[in-house]
């Protein structure tokens, strides 16, 4: 069986699976994604007044005691926030992939996150890899609910059942 990586990513956490064939396959679904690691973002977990010193933003009060709005770049940062967590993610995965030897990585993430990851992972990835996305926020499933909606997307094999679990 070819080995798969999958990186299930939204804002604020990120999953990373690998694909595996069962240890008892009379007994258990064949092959099966199983939960390598769970990865959160520090600042998407983080209230507004943690993050910010002004909880509202755009606002400032002048010497003369009139108030004005600016923008104080805080979509910036927030781009930032993104684009490191999306490196932290890029270096579990790298890392994961040189210990499994897979050959393709699946990657799922919110449409916005997945232009992040794009450009941080597609460098860092070797060449020889074979890379597939989908824009699809995932984090919320389980292990086998992941498998079942890739499967069913065709980008995963199916989970084959045992003989046991088999309805007569």
């Amino acid at each position: 069986m070819q080995n798969h990586v999958v990186a299930v990513v939204s804002s604020a956490k990120a999953k990373l699976f690998v694909l595996e064939a069962a240890e008892l396959p009379e007994y258990q679904a064949s092959p099966r994604l199983v939960e390598v690691e769970e990865l959160h973002s520090s600042t998407q977990t983080l209230q507004d007044q943690d993050l910010w010193s002004n909880t509202k933003p755009g606002r400032n009060r002048g010497t003369a005691g009139q108030a004005h709005g600016y923008d104080d770049h805080r979509e910036n940062h927030r781009a930032e926030f993104e684009r490191r967590f999306a490196q932290d993610i890029a270096a579990k995965l790298t890392h994961l992939l040189q210990t499994s030897q897979s050959q393709h990585v699946l990657l799922v993430a919110e449409p916005h996150i997945l232009g992040v990851m794009r450009d941080v992972l597609i460098p860092a990835l070797p060449k020889h890899l074979k890379l597939n996305e989908l824009a699809k926020d995932l984090c919320q499933l389980k292990a086998h609910e992941v498998h079942d909606y890739l499967a069913a997307k065709g980008l995963l094999p199916a989970r084959r059942q045992t003989e046991s679990s088999r309805p007569t």
